[in-house]
């Protein structure tokens, strides 16, 4: 029995889970959804990336409205907790803004922690769930910034290593 190159096994299904979009098959692809509308059409795009993309995509004419949602700020948190919850204000809001300063949290997740789960639960065990989750998600992105600071200085450490090597 013929045993298979474990080497190449990987590059070939690396090559079979890439894309295979090119750029102008995506812009062939978004102008043909314009030509064909009969009427008018909402399409939307999502990216995390917009910078990334290559002007041609997001040109006037093919993206003709561009809408950034960012982060939860503290007055986008009072509408949904006035819609959530029916609370304008609370001595837990302070801690809240606080919080929601020092951590980035989308407005979706915000308000999956002030819905109430159940009946019994009520709008200051809500504000609790979000001020821990934004404890949580604090605490994960300084540890996510720390290990990307150590990697940084490891590489920068192993490049200045190698110029050292190499200029002896």
């Amino acid at each position: 029995m013929e045993e298979k190159d474990p080497v190449r096994n990987k590059m070939e299904d690396e090559e079979n889970t890439q894309s295979k979009v090119t750029l102008s098959g995506l812009l062939n692809f978004i102008d043909r959804i314009w030509s064909a509308c009969g009427g008018e059409r909402l399409v939307v795009f999502t990216t995390n990336y917009v910078d990334k993309l290559d002007p041609a995509v997001i040109r006037r004419g093919r993206m003709d409205k561009h809408i950034e949602l960012s982060y939860c700020c503290f007055k986008a948190f009072k509408v949904l907790a006035r819609n959530y919850l029916d609370l304008d204000s609370h001595e837990l809001f302070e801690t809240i803004a606080r919080l929601l300063g020092k951590t980035n949290m989308t407005p979706a997740d915000v308000a999956e922690n002030l819905m109430p789960k159940s009946v019994i639960q009520d709008a200051e065990s809500c504000l609790k769930n979000l001020i821990e989750a934004l404890e949580e998600a604090r605490v994960k992105a300084e540890e996510e910034a720390k290990l990307k600071s150590e990697e940084v200085e490891k590489f920068k450490a192993e490049r200045e290593k190698e110029k050292d090597q190499s200029a002896s």
